[in-house]
């Protein structure tokens, strides 16, 4: 193949893979709840407000007369997770759909992963937690 043959058959693949100038602009996705689970309401909740190592933030949204779940906002998506018992005391809620795992002690909280086992976000605390109150 030439060299000219070349370039060509590029310049062609690449017209036909680029956008077109005329097509419309995609308008920015709204951030959606985990695949199977549906968008979460945080009407009439309390938001709590956490910073994580790596620069990680996570919002959780508690209502005062449901204990049994909260619902978390955790890269631009919200998921409900339910109340888990523990035998330490520490507050465990799980979201089986999305894997995920929100373990919150007096110190700190963080989250977890369980459909791969590891952790998404550590040293995650409140204003008043990272003032040690």
């Amino acid at each position: 193949m030439s060299f000219m043959k070349l370039i060509t058959a590029c310049a062609m693949a690449l017209a036909i893979a680029a956008p077109s100038a005329h097509a419309a602009p995609k308008k920015a996705a709204k951030p959606a709840a985990t695949q199977g689970e549906p968008e979460s309401s945080v009407s009439g909740r309390t938001a709590t407000n956490y910073a994580c190592e790596l620069g990680n933030k996570i919002t959780i949204y508690s209502n005062a007369d449901d204990g049994n779940s909260i619902v978390m906002r955790w890269k631009n998506r919200l998921h409900r997770l339910t109340r888990e018992a523990t035998s330490t005391g520490a507050a465990r809620f799980e979201n089986k759909i999305a894997g995920l795992i929100w373990i919150g002690i007096p110190a700190k909280g963080m989250l977890l992963d369980s459909k791969v086992n590891r952790q998404l976000a550590n040293e995650c605390k409140t204003s008043d937690q990272a003032l040690g109150l």
